[in-house]
């Protein structure tokens, strides 16, 4: 039976298969002016109140890692897709499916994970659901999250929006949470500063947006990683996009543990990284109100939108070159978040 004809680990990488997947099937199936526009979360008109609205499905393993865990992403992840909208987080369902035999402080660990993030972030978690199915069913945990935020104001963040000569920001180092992952996945004893970014960004974001509500758009960098998003974006924007190598904020440790494993840190899975885009003039003032935030002190401007024939992601490279950047190919690190 041909590939196409079956559901592949790929199709959930957030690469090309998960883009046509969603294209030729759900979009297909599902279509209506709100789902079409793809954006991170949905935006919702009830009377003359603007909500923001998203869900996201969690099946991390190891379900525990450096610097999180699958509790603690699962709510960062969708107060995030609310926050790029421009929306601030009000409420969060969470959905368990558990494995018979899973264990009961492991449990506990991951709902104290997201009760602490929930607190940070400024949300709660106001309702749920639980199924448990038999040994072997599942993999010890599933989670599944669902959120809504108010759009307050006029802001209103989209790709349509992105317009030539824009700068494109990202607030600090990629490819932490994917690397963590798959380190801690594997034993393979990678040592340094290797721990999983997971944070809740809608602190950051809010400080952005409420000193420079003209940002044009932002994105949130999970599955598919950076070079996935702006492939997405310059689609979307029929736009192309220039980034310099030299600029991709990027650990040593990260950099060194890519390279071992065979892994381009531009497509490797991220949980509090964003990027942004605003005009030029506004560069500087954006990269002060992030680098003055804990979560964006290594953010970096890493290119600029341009306007050629085909909308495409080309990349400067350290020896001077240029390469295209295309979207993520199968899946580099399957189960991430």
């Amino acid at each position: 039976m041909k590939n196409k004809e079956k559901i592949l680990l790929a199709h959930g990488s957030g690469g090309r298969l998960t883009h046509e997947l969603v294209k030729n099937l759900f979009i297909k199936k599902f279509s209506n002016k709100i789902l079409n526009k793809l954006d991170d979360s949905a935006e919702i008109k009830i009377k003359n109140c603007r909500v923001a609205f998203t869900t996201d499905s969690y099946v991390v393993d190891p379900i525990e890692f450096p610097g999180g865990d699958m509790g603690r992403i699962a709510v960062c992840g969708t107060v995030n897709d609310l926050a790029v909208k421009g929306a601030r987080p009000l409420a969060i369902s969470v959905g368990f499916i558990l494995e018979e035999g899973f264990e009961m402080k492991a449990l506990e660990r991951i709902v104290s994970s997201m009760k602490k993030a929930a607190k940070e972030a400024g949300v709660e978690i106001v309702t749920g659901d639980t199924k448990v199915v038999e040994k072997g069913k599942a993999d010890k945990i599933f989670i599944n999250t669902s959120g809504i935020g108010i759009i307050e104001n006029k802001i209103s963040l989209s790709a349509s929006k992105i317009s030539i000569g824009d700068s494109i920001i990202v607030n600090g180092n990629i490819a932490d949470h994917g690397v963590t992952v798959m380190n801690a996945r594997n034993n393979l004893g990678f040592k340094g500063a290797i721990k999983s970014d997971g944070a809740p960004l809608n602190g950051l974001i809010k400080k952005i947006l409420s000193s420079c509500p003209r940002v044009k758009c932002i994105r949130d960098l999970t599955r598919g990683g950076l070079g996935t998003s702006l492939n997405e974006l310059a689609d979307a924007s029929k736009l192309s996009m220039l980034i310099n190598q030299k600029d991709i904020p990027l650990s040593p440790s990260i950099e060194s543990a890519s390279a071992l494993l065979g892994l381009d840190p531009l497509y490797v899975a991220n949980e509090g990284k964003i990027v942004l885009f605003v005009k030029k003039s506004e560069e500087k003032k954006v990269l002060k109100l992030m680098r003055s935030h804990k979560y964006g002190r290594n953010a970096k401007i890493i290119g600029s939108v341009l306007k050629e024939k085909k909308p495409q992601v080309r990349m400067r490279t350290l020896m001077g070159g240029e390469r295209v950047v295309m979207m993520l190919e199968g899946d580099q690190l399957p189960r991430i978040c």
